[in-house]
């Protein structure tokens, strides 16, 4: 199993409605993708904090990552959702039970 986490830092005031359609185009955009198992996103409860935004995604394999970050929709999520609303972002990449057949997790 693979844990892709993303934060993100937004543009400076971006309306809280904006943010809650990053939500919503978050879910309906890369759930499309096959290769997403389960999608995470939510806004950070402190407006004080450096990360405002993030998106935890879970795949069944390294590989499966690997297809997800060169998909149509992902790049185009990330061209109309992403680069017009952050300013900067960091990515953490898990990898629990290594080569364990996700099904019996």
């Amino acid at each position: 199993m693979v844990y892709h986490i993303v934060l993100f830092k937004l543009k400076e005031d971006i309306p809280p409605t904006v943010l809650d359609d990053m939500m919503m185009q978050t879910r309906t955009q890369l759930l499309k993708i096959p290769e997403v198992l389960s999608l995470k996103c939510g806004k950070h409860i402190d407006p004080a904090s450096e990360w405002h935004f993030f998106l935890a995604i879970d795949f069944d394999s390294m590989e499966k990552l690997a297809v997800y970050r060169v998909h149509p929709v992902h790049i185009k999520y990330v061209e109309n959702v992403i680069k017009p609303l952050t300013l900067d972002h960091k990515i953490v990449d898990f990898e629990m039970e290594p080569h364990k057949n996700v099904k019996y997790s």
